[in-house]
C-alpha cells in the first residue's frame, strides 16, 4: 500500500472517530437537558408531554394533601392564571409549604396531572427562580386582562 493510501485511511478514520464523539456528546446532552415551563405553558399544552421538564410557580393555598404511606404528596401549582395538579412520592423540603414558591421536576401524564421525581423549594422568602419569578408575572398579567375585559363586558351591557 502507498504511503498517500494509508494517510487517506487514517485521515477517514479520524474522522469516523471524531463523528462518534459528536454523536456521543449531543447525545448525552438530549438526555440530560431539562426545560422550564410555567402552569400556562402546561395548560396550554406547550409542554412536551412524556419529557421531562421542570414546572414553577406557587404552592396554592388548602391544595397540599400527603397520602396515608407518609411520602406521597398531591398539591396544585399555580402562575395565578392556571392551576396544575402535581403529585410526588419522596421526602418533602423541609421549605415546602402552601402559599410558598417552588419548582418541580418530572413529567406530564396523560391524564394532565404532573408526576414530580424531585421539588425543590424556595431557601428563603426573598428568592424566586428567574423562570419562576417571570411566569407568576405573566400570569398576573393575563389576570389584569381579564379582569378589564370583565369589567367592559359589564359596562357594555348597562
Amino acid at each position: 500500500m502507498k504511503r498517500r493510501h494509508k494517510r487517506i485511511i487514517f485521515i477517514v478514520c479520524c474522522l469516523a472517530a471524531l463523528g462518534l464523539a459528536t454523536w456521543l456528546v449531543l447525545g448525552a446532552f438530549k438526555n440530560n437537558l431539562v426545560f422550564f415551563f410555567s402552569p400556562t405553558q402546561v395548560a396550554t399544552k406547550e409542554a412536551p408531554v412524556n419529557q421531562t421538564f421542570r414546572i414553577g410557580g406557587l404552592v396554592e393555598e388548602g391544595s397540599l394533601k400527603t397520602e396515608s404511606d407518609g411520602l406521597t404528596i398531591k398539591f396544585t401549582i399555580t402562575d395565578t392564571a392556571n392551576r396544575i395538579p402535581i403529585v410526588y412520592k419522596g421526602i418533602k423540603p423541609d421549605l415546602f409549604k402552601e402559599g410558598r414558591g417552588c419548582v418541580a421536576q418530572g413529567r406530564v401524564g396523560q391524564d394532565g396531572v404532573f408526576y414530580a421525581d424531585q421539588i425543590m423549594a424556595k431557601h428563603d422568602e426573598n428568592y424566586m427562580p428567574p423562570e419562576a419569578a417571570k411566569a407568576l408575572e405573566q400570569g398576573r398579567d393575563i389576570n389584569k386582562i381579564k379582569n378589564s375585559a370583565n369589567e367592559a363586558a359589564k359596562t357594555l351591557s348597562k
